[in-house]
């Protein structure tokens, strides 16, 4: 997919690199934004052990920076998921204040069993292990880029460049709600 292709999605997965790679792409993407005067929530995992990365699993708030930990403790022998459902929902609620304060574009660490889209232009990562209930999820309205594309010069920028028009026109004009007096 190149980049007029990929800037025409609402979502957009990347792919094709190990997951702390797409987790500091999706930094750097956020960061870029920002620049760009797009308001952006949401959060990026990251890892609080460098030793064990799986086994202390953070989520950084992209508003504030607060961590969220993911992880939880199951004992030496267990070879169970170590998702701490919890620390999971505490960081959606932030994330779903970030957008009711309003915002732009969101980003999430990762699409899996216990992610939803909310209708705004979202930049995520989906694991291969997941692109089933991707599709599913997400059908045409997608895109899935390759890490190696989304690294390239101008990718972000071409993809929010539509952001960033969108935003400017709705600055204008106003939001459908608040053209028919709702918002």
């Amino acid at each position: 997919m190149d980049v007029a292709e990929a800037g025409t999605c609402q979502i957009v997965a990347l792919q094709g690199a190990a997951s702390a790679v797409i987790q500091e792409l999706l930094g750097e993407f956020a960061l870029r934004l920002a620049d760009a005067g797009l308001r952006v929530s949401g959060v990026i995992e990251s890892s609080a052990d460098k030793a064990k990365p799986c086994k202390a699993m953070v989520l950084r708030n992209l508003d504030d920076e607060r961590l969220f930990s993911i992880s939880q403790d199951l004992g030496p022998g267990s070879q169970a998921c170590n998702l701490d459902p919890e620390g999971l929902v505490l960081a959606c609620a932030a994330v779903q204040q970030s957008i009711a304060r309003g915002t732009d574009v969101v980003i999430l660490s990762k699409f899996g069993k216990q992610e939803a889209a909310a209708g705004l232009p979202i930049i995520t990562a989906v694991s291969p292990a997941m692109m089933v209930a991707w599709s599913n999820f997400a059908g045409p309205f997608a895109a899935c880029v390759p890490a190696e594309i989304a690294r390239g010069p101008g990718w972000i920028e071409a993809w929010s460049g539509r952001m960033v028009t969108a935003r400017s026109a709705r600055d204008m004009i106003g939001s459908p709600r608040e053209r028919i007096g709702l918002g």
